[in-house]
């Protein structure tokens, strides 16, 4: 298990998740070992999830692949599994991430295509280029 980057996503959870704005931070592991942060941006119109936020950072940074994501809440709430929305996302942009979501009071990492069992899949219903 990827102890840490449970433990990033936790520090910047509890270091730059505050009040409502921000409750849900993010890390992700790239194939190169680096490690991408970012917290989610509330607004009650909408917003994006930290998952997706994490997204744009990444590619902000140059990374274009994750091996390894995971979503913690702020309180010390843990890890938190992504919604629909971010499986989705995920499951688009990095086919072969590994999502860590928690199982039986402990954690575990699972192939985001497992969250999402007889998905749409983006990229099969594309028209080839002329």
């Amino acid at each position: 298990m990827d102890h840490e980057l449970i433990e990033a996503a936790a520090h910047v959870a509890r270091t730059r998740c505050r009040g409502d704005n921000h409750t849900m931070a993010a890390a992700g592991r790239a194939p190169d070992g680096r490690v991408v942060t970012a917290v989610n941006a509330y607004h009650f119109t909408g917003g994006p999830c930290a998952e997706l936020v994490l997204v744009g950072a990444a590619a902000a940074q140059g990374v274009y692949e994750l091996e390894t994501i995971v979503a913690v809440g702020d309180r010390d709430r843990g890890v938190v599994p992504p919604c629909g929305r971010c499986r989705q996302v995920l499951l688009d942009y990095f086919p072969g991430v590994r999502v860590i979501v928690g199982s039986d009071g402990g954690v575990r990492a699972v192939p985001v295509g497992d969250l999402l069992p007889h998905t749409y899949v983006w990229a099969d219903h594309q028209l080839d280029a002329p």
